[in-house]
């Protein structure tokens, strides 16, 4: 009779446990994705068990990425606040959400590209390598003496922290994939091991992302669900682009006003500097009108004729620089002109033809440019004029193509919490 009763008390006392406290955290405190407890809290059963469901409980949260910065997301209003001076009409304001996300402090400068063309030269083939060069011949202009920059932009240090330009939207794509495998090699500390040889043949950017990924076992056995892989990094979408251009935080008041909207991503319709000891001084690198790129010597409005360095002008309130101006900026999107009328309202993107056929556009015939294959640029560069500088404006080029005036930042998912 005892012993029964011993039983039993055990076996209640066991329910219990397991119903007072099923997580292993302290009482009174709920788990969490960053404190997730010692014990399920849906069976009850421990982590970390030898040979059961592996929990990384030194988990804290995402780490943040080189350069990258937080963008809280948000409700907006997405499109053109500028009179549609083309008549295309193909951004008109509409309300949509975008959530959480990091993007790049900065426009991936020339020394950047470099660190990327020094390690596909080491881990990829010859051809590949060769085809992730950027176009240096995009300066070339035949009424014009542009031929030292054809030789000197990329390379010469002077220009490191210019923005890499002459590059395609697919070139920016292999970018990403081989960045996120470089960052996460140097998050595992895994830089300084011997490297393996990439497979013969190989002639795609996954070739050096695969080296790079793949040089130790570490780095080989490291999972998502570790927490210390990073996202990849990627092109944002226009929308997250428009949105953290805006960066509207910067005009919010109590509760869920805000007190004017913003024609360029900073106040006002000047683009010029309002206040303070820089009063006067432009805010962006811009053509301002037929001949004037800059300004005259000695007062040199812009300070550059070109481009000029990625920490040139102030950020804007996300803490991002040169949203606006010297150089335009690839997004992900497919572009099509009806893009504000066919679309998500939550993280919109256009990345198909879906409710929107080329064959309407007939470029076959070479009555329309459009197809699939033109992707949108945005942001306005140093040959721009101030309409383009607007967040709203968007323009498109085949996205085998580069130019002297694009060049990209990349984004990255913010996976959880909001910080």
């Amino acid at each position: 009779m005892i012993a029964k009763l011993k039983i039993v008390m055990g076996i209640c006392a066991s329910v219990f446990l397991l119903t007072s406290c099923p997580s292993g955290i302290k009482s009174g405190v709920k788990p969490s994705s960053v404190n997730i407890g010692s014990k399920s809290s849906a069976t009850g059963i421990a982590y970390n068990q030898k040979g059961g469901f592996q929990v990384d409980k030194k988990f804290s949260g995402q780490l943040t990425g080189p350069n990258l910065v937080f963008i809280e997301g948000g409700r907006f209003t997405m499109g053109s606040l500028e009179e549609d001076v083309l008549g295309i009409h193909d951004n008109v304001e509409r309300t949509v959400s975008v959530q959480s996300f990091y993007m790049d402090e900065t426009e991936i400068a020339n020394v950047h590209y470099l660190e990327y063309l020094y390690s596909v030269q080491k881990d990829s083939t010859q051809d590949f390598y060769e085809s992730a060069l950027p176009d240096t011949t995009v300066w070339k202009n035949d009424l014009a003496f542009n031929d030292p920059y054809v030789e000197q932009y990329l390379r010469f240090p002077g220009f490191r922290m210019y923005p890499v330009v002459g590059i395609s939207w697919k070139q920016v794509n292999d970018y990403c994939v081989w960045r996120t495998a470089a960052v996460n090699q140097q998050l595992a500390g895994a830089d300084k091991v011997k490297e393996k040889k990439p497979k013969k043949g190989a002639t795609t950017a996954g070739t050096a992302a695969t080296a790079a990924t793949t040089r130790t076992n570490t780095t080989a056995r490291l999972t998502i669900e570790s927490g210390r892989v990073l996202p990849s990094y990627r092109l944002p979408t226009e929308a997250e682009w428009e949105y953290a251009a805006k960066a509207m935080i910067g005009t919010q008041q109590e509760d869920e006003n805000q007190i004017n909207q913003r024609i360029y991503p900073w106040d006002g319709p000047s683009l010029r500097q309002s206040q303070g000891k820089a009063r006067g001084t432009m805010l962006a690198n811009f053509k301002r009108g037929r001949g004037d790129y800059a300004g005259i010597a000695g007062k040199s409005n812009d300070g550059a004729i070109i481009t000029t360095e990625v920490y040139k002008y102030p950020p804007n309130d996300f803490g991002l620089y040169q949203m606006a101006g010297n150089v335009n900026e690839w997004v992900q999107d497919l572009y099509r002109p009806l893009s504000f009328q066919d679309f998500n309202d939550l993280n919109p993107v256009r990345r198909n033809e879906k409710l929107d056929k080329a064959s309407r556009y007939d470029s076959k015939n070479n009555n329309s440019l459009i197809d699939n294959k033109v992707r949108v640029y945005k942001g306005g560069s140093w040959s721009d004029v101030a309409y383009w500088l607007a967040p709203g404006t968007r323009r498109y080029l085949d996205e085998d193509s580069a130019t002297a005036t694009i060049g990209f930042r990349c984004a990255m998912i913010s996976a959880g919490t909001n910080k």
